[in-house]
């Protein structure tokens, strides 16, 4: 097998990246010339406007930006699919009736049925308007109408719903233009190796159908070709799964290159995340020593390249390296990039240190205008295919292919950039190929909502030449000209970048080698604390120490207190990798988990520092002024001040699941309100809690203002809990532990003393048939059986409708086989043993009662079990299907999922849900907006997660826990957090007392 690539860091400053892009591209390219060749291109296009079903029309007609325009996404994503009238009804009312602003009727519906009857005209010569589209003749009409629209919509970005109706469709195209066509079989990436085998037959037929019309002898590049998406042909797509990958997925692509290269036809290996790029070079050299020893002469298989990565002009380094290693031509697309946003969120929420890809349109042109360069200065190892829209990139291009001599062809989207192509190609001597995507409409609405969303945007090339507002100058601006600036904060500056702004914690990319040795080095240097188990004789004394030190810790400034805490922040982000390989060694995390364990407990550190100092500082209680009699409302004379102060010492209990995070958090907020803290952690995860300790001491914690006490609960936290004197509780855990420590406190004498108390619940998704199955499929694994589902918000009670209720089980039963259960620190595994036998024998008495009384759905075969034996406590995804909602009785802390499936009104399903008794998280998955809303209004839970997983809260940004049922609130990592580890006092002074009011009566002059 071929050595891993090495392409350079891809988090590293935009600003620097795009200057060296900037001198690459000195004295290789005339702008002003190539303006010139493109404006009469664009004059051209706005005298004889395309139709107004292409693109350039629909964004104009219904703007992104516009309710219209985001109707018509909405429901061009969704419509489609949805198998029952009555959520198709409400899909359509919802994203209408949203739309009409002005209150106007149908004003959008009017639209989108002109539009669809249009459309029927072009298409399908002979359409009758009788059916009524235009009035207001009940909702099944609305609904047709509509539906009508979406689906002729379809017809402008696909091709054809088969190969033989695509191929037609080509052949009417090639007799007004010379050009050919790269087919795309739409879908997205593969969740079942059911799924995975079906698109690989899907390109195999594909291609027979190319190979049937090619040119066996001829120039390749004269014949069509195909576009595959890797992800598409193997579930586990990931850079964890690399030998799977190798060993599963190269035979069967290679098949695929086979038959393409017999056909003397291009097969192009489209582009996908960043995350997956390293492995994507990995699999072309795997394929490109087949290609050198069975088809030399083959030169048509291609590599797309995304412009919009930081770097791109690295990888055509590399790839340039890797053909001429094997003797093999290359043809390479060039692109600027399809996942945008999604590279932006990930880098976010991984707060990891650069962007990956250019922040700001005009970076990546440049830097697209660079690659091309680069491209056609290489002509023995590739042949480049630039896929572009922009009038003045192709111009550009032109000129520089001029310069170069090298051969090559443009590209461009089906359904896309029609105008300036049919004013370009009356040169007869340029090439051009058309990315044509196939299949069932029902399945473009990922690919259209994305082509949408690209163009869309105002910064678009292809809006703008829509918009004659936008005058040729500007259209036409040099990228070359423009300071080279990041338009985004950086992830470590989303909360502000200004002085005194909390930093957001630093993540890593586990695909990154530089990101992941570190941690793999730690696991064999760290070892795991040694931590004691504490006599319950000797808490007393603790509490006296403790209590002796909140008389000191108290009276520091908040100021102080919270530089502390931030000092500890810097530690225990600097300690990433140790805390990593304590928390995979204790607590059997996976090393994804861990690193968002610590970069957590790093935020609740800065979080509670920042809000500490917001909330403690004293206020004077609000006056108003009365202008018209001259005084202020309130006692005159007097002043009125609210301040809040530290209880004393606090008892901190802390689960397992969490013994970074909710332990550093639980104390963190306690030390920085002025609290002393006496923290129990879980018995099964002392060290991490002991490492955790030891670091806030060494940052500036007083070591009897926090006490570490390990040991059972039934003991060492009952006596805690029971010391006199005890100013409060945090606990997080299960809801029968929290019922005790409640009535342990209810029954002491003495103040009443507050408990902080999260727990966990029976935690419900639900899901209709307007949500999509494979991101529902997506969320229900990371919710249900990440972290082997040990989380207070994992999901535990999926309820699906009906009408997708098979097909979403299906999916789901072939993505969780995929999973890997075994060994956190092997960076494959998906999910981990759980915590203890105990837990492990708890948790199969359940799953024994589940397979005598409901339908078992998905549980690991005998061999597989005996294949895990050699780690302990390890258990496999498990699913069972029950009748009825109320059939689930008790929260199963594990990965098991029940699933029931519903039908009728969706707000009697939450009220099921709610009649459970306590819930912790609840998931809401549809692309009914109102409905989303009102299910949520309805629901008594503490967190609510719409079209997304249900797990991995963001301190400061999504406060987690629960008040009511589940637990006592307030929410951890948010703004009212910290006020209940605090007593508020209030001062008010007379002002009078020594000589009269002199204010009031100066008021009198």
């Amino acid at each position: 097998m071929p050595s891993a690539s090495r392409l350079p860091n891809p988090y590293r400053p935009e600003g620097a990246t795009v200057s060296q892009r900037l001198q690459s591209l000195e004295a290789a390219l005339d702008w002003a010339d190539a303006a010139r060749v493109a404006a009469p291109w664009v004059q051209a296009v706005r005298d004889n406007p395309p139709p107004f079903w292409a693109m350039e029309s629909l964004l104009k007609e219904y703007p992104i930006s516009s309710a219209e325009g985001l109707a018509l996404m909405r429901l061009a994503e969704a419509l489609l699919r949805v198998p029952d009238a009555e959520t198709a009804i409400a899909l359509t009312a919802d994203q209408l009736g949203r739309a009409d602003f002005d209150g106007s009727g149908d004003k959008v519906l009017a639209r989108l049925s002109s539009t669809a009857i249009a459309m029927s005209k072009h298409f399908l010569p002979g359409a009758s308007e009788g059916s009524g589209i235009m009035g207001k003749l009940g909702a099944k009409t609305v609904v047709a109408a509509t539906l009508r629209a979406v689906q002729l919509l379809g017809r402008q970005f696909v091709l054809g719903q088969t190969m033989p109706e695509a191929m037609k469709e080509a052949d009417a195209a090639r007799k007004k233009s010379n050009v050919c066509f790269s087919y795309d079989m739409l879908g997205e990436g593969a969740r079942t190796d059911k799924d995975a085998l079906r698109y690989l037959q899907s390109y195999a037929d594909a291609i027979e159908f190319i190979a049937a019309r090619a040119n066996k002898t001829g120039a390749l590049a004269k014949n069509d070709g195909i576009s595959i998406k890797l992800s598409a042909l193997f579930p586990r797509y990931e850079d964890a799964h690399r030998e799977q990958v190798l060993l599963v997925l190269v035979p069967r692509v290679w098949t695929l290159c086979q038959a393409a290269a017999t056909a003397n036809i291009n097969l192009t290996i489209d582009a996908e995340e960043v995350d997956r790029l390293e492995l994507s070079l990995e699999v072309l050299e795997a394929l490109l020593v087949r290609v050198a020893t069975h088809c030399p002469q083959w030169t048509g298989l291609g590599l797309a390249m995304q412009a919009y990565q930081t770097r791109a002009l690295e990888l055509i380094e590399h790839v340039t390296a890797l053909a001429r290693k094997h003797r093999v031509k290359l043809m390479c697309r060039l692109v600027k990039g399809a996942y945008w946003d999604a590279e932006i969120k990930r880098a976010q929420e991984l707060g990891l240190p650069h962007y990956p890809v250019f922040t700001h349109k005009h970076h990546t042109d440049v830097s697209y205008l660079a690659c091309a360069r680069a491209l056609l200065a290489v002509p023995d190892a590739i042949f480049p295919q630039f896929a572009t829209h922009n009038a003045a990139t192709i111009a550009a291009i032109l000129q520089m292919g001029a310069k170069s001599g090298a051969t090559f062809e443009l590209q461009r989207l089906h359904g896309m950039g029609e105008g300036v192509y049919r004013e370009v190609l009356k040169n007869p001597l340029i090439s051009c190929r058309i990315y044509a995507p196939v299949g069932a409409h029902r399945d473009l609405l990922a690919y259209l909502v994305r082509r949408l969303l690209e163009n869309g945007a105002n910064s678009s090339f292809v809006h703008q030449l829509a918009d004659e507002s936008v005058g040729m100058q500007e259209l036409l601006i040099s990228p070359l000209r423009l300071e080279p600036h990041p338009s985004l904060p950086l992830p470590a500056d989303l909360f502000g970048s200004h002085a005194g702004a909390r930093a957001n914690s630093t993540g890593l990319d586990l695909t990154v080698p530089a990101h992941r040795e570190p941690l793999l080095a730690a696991l064999n240097t760290t070892p795991v604390p040694v931590v004691p188990e504490a006599d319950v004789k000797t808490i007393p004394g603790a509490y006296a120490a403790c209590a002796s030190s909140y008389q000191i810790w108290s009276k520091v400034p908040v100021e102080d207190r919270a530089v502390v805490l931030r000092r500890a922040a810097d530690a225990l982000q600097a300690a990433m990798p140790q805390f990593c390989a304590l928390l995979v060694k204790e607590a059997f995390k996976t090393w994804g988990d861990a690193v968002s364990e610590v970069r957590e407990a790093v935020d609740f550190l800065r979080y509670y520092a920042d809000e500490a100092q917001r909330i403690m500082q004293p206020i004077s209680c609000p006056v108003v002024a009365n202008a018209q009699m001259g005084y202020q409302y309130g006692v005159t004379g007097e002043t009125n001040t609210l301040r809040l102060t530290a209880r004393g010492v606090w008892v901190c209990i802390s689960p397992w699941n969490f013994p970074l995070a909710i332990f550093m958090g639980q104390v963190a907020a306690a030390l920085a309100t002025g609290n002393t803290v006496l923290a129990k952690p879980a018995e099964q995860t002392p060290g991490v809690a002991r490492a955790a300790v030891d670091l806030m001491v060494a940052a500036g914690v007083p070591a009897d203002a926090l006490q570490l006490l390990h040991g059972a609960g039934e003991t060492v936290g009952a006596a805690l809990v029971a010391q006199p004197g005890v100013a409060g509780v945090v606990f997080t855990g299960s809801t029968q532990v929290a019922k005790i420590i409640q009535r342990a406190l209810a029954a002491k004498d003495g103040p009443i003393v507050p408990l902080i108390a999260e727990t966990g619940g029976i935690n419900a998704m639900l899901v209709d048939s307007s949500a999509l199955p494979e991101q529902v499929v997506d969320a229900v694994v990371q919710s249900a059986f990440r972290s082997a589902g040990q989380r207070c918000s994992a999901l535990r009670l999926l309820v699906v409708h009906s009408a997708i209720a098979d097909g979403v089980i299906e999916m789901l039963q072939g993505a969780a086989e995929l999973l890997l259960a075994g060994n956190t620190a092997d960076l494959a595994t998906d999910l981990g043993p759980v915590i203890d036998h105990e837990a492990f024998d708890n948790i199969q008495r359940h799953i024994a009662r589940l397979k005598k009384e409901s339908k078992v759905l998905l549980a690991p075969a005998e061999s597989a079990q005996a294949a895990t034996k050699p780690i302990a406590n390890l258990i496999a995804p498990h699913a069972f299907e029950v009748d009825h909602i109320a059939n689930v009785k008790a929260e199963i802390f594990g990965p098991v999922l029940q699933v029931v499936r519903w039908d009728g009104n969706p707000e009697d399903v939450i009220a099921q849900i709610n009649a459970l008794g306590y819930g912790l998280t609840l998931g809401i998955q549809t692309r009914i907006d109102s409905r989303a809303q009102a299910l949520a209004a309805a629901a008594h839970v503490g967190n609510i997660y719409i079209n997304r997983n249900m797990i991995g809260a963001v301190v400061g940004v999504q406060p987690f826990g629960g008040e009511g049922l589940s637990g006592t609130g307030p929410k951890a990592g948010g703004p009212h957090y910290l006020y209940r580890f605090c007593a508020e006092q209030t001062v008010t002074v007379n002002t009078t007392a020594a000589g009269g009011n002199a204010a009031l009566l100066a008021s009198m002059h």
